[in-house]
């Protein structure tokens, strides 16, 4: 096909091919933390470590299977895209989970059309996700806005060297602030004691690791994504 048979481009459709990586780890990211949201309200057992005559639960939330990959999702926009796009996709799915958990409470506290049964089902579940969301806002914001100053401020002191080392310094940074901060809302006076105690400490554990063994996969992305758009420059 010809340059004349071509149909026109719309407007703004030379900018949204240009954005397109962009746009689509973003909405990845955004994805992925309304996911984690909603997975969330549910509290796993997964055994218990036993010491001496002290048994330790490991106990985590619903939000452990992907909430690591929001982050490296986010060392991605940080890295490639910059600290001011980064916070852009941060506060875009902040906006996007506030929505989603407005809405939720609008469908819980509407009348239940006849017939329809599982409405209690509904409200033990879902009726359960603002606080669940309450607590993942503030803390994602606060953790993943640490987690991208941290690697901003670590590439612009060593000369954009040492991914590695700058990676896993802003997830230690920017997990802990969201762990502390989630745990702590979301299931204080509800998950107890030495039960707690080990939900905040595994919790942070365990994603910190993640992070550490999706290292690898990490590095490649950003790599990725820094080639394509230096390509398309």
């Amino acid at each position: 096909m010809s340059e004349q048979q071509r149909a026109p481009m719309v407007p703004g459709e030379r900018s949204a091919l240009a954005g397109s990586r962009y746009a689509l780890i973003s909405a990845a990211f955004v994805g992925i933390l309304l996911i984690s949201n909603v997975v969330a309200v549910k509290p796993i057992a997964f055994g218990a470590i036993p010491i001496g005559d002290v048994s330790l639960p490991l106990v985590f939330d619903g939000g452990v299977f992907l909430f690591p990959l929001a982050y490296i999702l986010g060392d991605v926009l940080a890295e490639v895209y910059g600290l001011k796009a980064s916070r852009r996709a941060i506060l875009t799915a902040f906006a996007l989970a506030l929505i989603a958990s407005l809405t939720i409470l609008a469908v819980q506290i509407s009348p239940p059309a006849a017939g329809w049964e599982n409405q209690e089902a509904f409200a033990a579940v879902l009726g359960f996700v603002p606080r669940i969301v309450a607590a993942s806002l503030v803390a994602f914001l606060a953790g993943q806005l640490a987690n991208a100053w941290v690697l901003d401020r670590m590439r612009r002191k060593t000369d954009g060297r040492f991914l590695r080392a700058r990676l896993i310094g802003s997830t230690v940074v920017g997990q802990l602030i969201d762990t502390l901060l989630f745990c702590t809302i979301a299931f204080a006076g509800i998950i107890t004691g030495i039960d707690f105690v080990m939900y905040v400490v595994l919790g942070y554990v365990v994603k910190v690791l993640a992070e550490v063994v999706l290292l690898p996969l990490t590095t490649r992305a950003i790599r990725w994504a820094r080639a394509a758009e230096e390509r398309a420059a």
